[in-house]
């Protein structure tokens, strides 16, 4: 059993919101929630956000599932689309800015589940 839960068109770099997605990839619920809570970087919060919803999103599908057992299966970002904008420049030139967005995804599963139905 594996739940999901996605957050789109987030206004930050995906660079750097792997940097706290791979914190979490692998640990336990519980574990990841404090591992967030503790991380210093503005798109932490919003991580949380989305395990807390994938976490909503098993109890809501399975009604035998254990919170205590959830794992974070799968954490990843993908880049989404870009702002273009123009910035001015000296001389009557212009800067090019992109302003990136990012798709995050965090899918969570219950530990040991194939072992105890076998």
């Amino acid at each position: 059993m594996e739940a999901k839960a996605e957050a789109r068109y987030i206004r930050v770099s995906p660079q750097k919101a792997r940097l706290v997605v791979n914190l979490i990839r692998g640990k336990s619920a519980d574990q990841a929630r404090i591992t967030l809570r503790s991380t210093n970087k503005r798109i932490a919060p919003t991580v949380g956000k989305v395990l807390d919803s994938a976490i909503a999103n098993a109890k809501e599908r399975f009604e035998d599932v254990d919170v205590d057992r959830l794992v974070v299966s799968a954490a990843y970002v993908n880049e989404g689309p870009r702002q273009k904008r123009v910035r001015p420049a000296p001389m009557g030139r212009a800067y090019r800015v992109q302003k990136r967005m990012a798709h995050i995804v965090i899918k969570v599963s219950e530990k040991g589940a194939h072992a105890e139905k076998e």
